[in-house]
């Protein structure tokens, strides 16, 4: 893993950014359902190292409730029909196309958190939501009547990955990697077995490897290397990094599949590139309200939350042990990352 905490940022980027270009090419020999299943197992055994370096692991069932359904949520969402929705509007429009937008997928978390999770939109966010959008949709109509079908497929699997956002914001009993685990798990099981119910497994050794490692360095490793570089740069600059991913998808897309680049991708990118600094660079004040309670869950003491000691923990690194939050209201200014809870709730 690399040391310095942007490179490990870029390469999650670059990594994220082959899944669309290597599962376009995947797609001319696996059924979508098949695949689907395969990228999320190997997406499951790609944060096992993680795991193991966390010396710790929850079951499901171990659970409380609220926990248990934000996980059945995510894994519903985010696991089983988020990739479904992907590879489907992918099988319809170029792989380029289809990275620029993904996107969408932090517009709909964005303005999801408005809507239902009380996070606050400000000018900025909703100019940077209206150009995305208008990026998505000229990309969709460059791409002719296919196209326009493959951007709403593609649409809906981020809107199902923008709730998954919010559900896995919300669990604080397990890790990210521990949530992307048993999504893994659980959804490529599903999603496999469907498929295989709809066509007989056919795929050779090597074409079942191919697709398992896409899912490991891809959804997999790409999240350990995410959450390496957000405990050193944060959350929000880490996310800013990483959203250079889509433009990755593009560049592989036109090395390795040679696809052409059409001028509308190029102004949609424009745009893209216009509307996130919109809404990366925003900076707002707001006050947080915290109740007094005693918990254990996942955090690290420098993120304007926790603010104890633990004797030998490094105040970046996440942990998970019972502590005490005492009732204060603070406020403070950041990014408006998707991630960050404005409501923090407190299992």
């Amino acid at each position: 893993m690399p040391k310095q905490p942007l490179a490990t940022a870029l390469l999650a980027a670059l990594l994220f950014g082959a899944a669309a270009p290597a599962s376009k090419a995947l797609l001319q020999a696996l059924p979508t359902f098949q695949l689907a299943g395969l990228l999320y197992l190997g997406a499951a055994i790609g944060v096992i190292p993680l795991l193991i370096k966390q010396r710790k692991f929850s079951f499901p069932w171990d659970l409380d409730r609220k926990t248990a359904y934000r996980l059945l949520g995510a894994i519903g969402l985010g696991g089983v029909l988020g990739p479904l929705l992907l590879l489907f509007g992918l099988s319809l429009a170029s792989a380029a196309s289809v990275s620029l937008w993904l996107n969408l997928e932090l517009i709909a978390t964005v303005i999801l958190g408005f809507l239902i999770f009380r996070d606050e939109l400000h000018f900025a966010g909703w100019s940077a939501s209206l150009g995305i959008v208008a990026a998505a949709t000229l990309l969709s109509f460059s791409e002719g009547h296919a196209g326009v079908k493959a951007g709403l497929l593609v649409g809906a699997a981020c809107f199902c990955w923008g709730l998954d956002n919010h559900f896995t914001a919300l669990i604080t009993a397990i890790t990210p990697a521990q949530t992307t685990f048993w999504k893994g798990m659980v959804a490529g099981i599903v999603n496999l077995s469907i498929g295989t119910q709809l066509d007989p497994y056919a795929a050779t050794f090597q074409l079942t490897t191919a697709a398992i490692l896409v899912g490991i360095f891809s959804y997999g490793f790409s999240l350990v290397l995410y959450i390496a570089s957000a405990q050193k740069l944060g959350a929000a600059r880490s996310q800013i990094i990483f959203s250079s991913s889509p433009f990755f998808g593009v560049i592989l897309a036109a090395l390795f599949l040679t696809e052409s680049i059409y001028p509308a991708q190029v102004i949609a990118m424009v745009i893209i590139v216009i509307s996130l600094a919109l809404l990366f660079f925003e900076k707002h004040h707001h006050l947080h309200h915290h109740q007094a309670i005693a918990h254990e869950h996942w955090h690290h003491h420098d993120d304007g939350h926790h603010d104890h000691s633990f004797p030998g923990m490094p105040r970046p690194i996440y942990d998970s042990h019972r502590h005490e939050h005492r009732a204060t209201s603070h406020a403070h200014q950041h990014w408006p990352d998707p991630q960050h809870r404005h409501g923090h709730d407190e299992d």
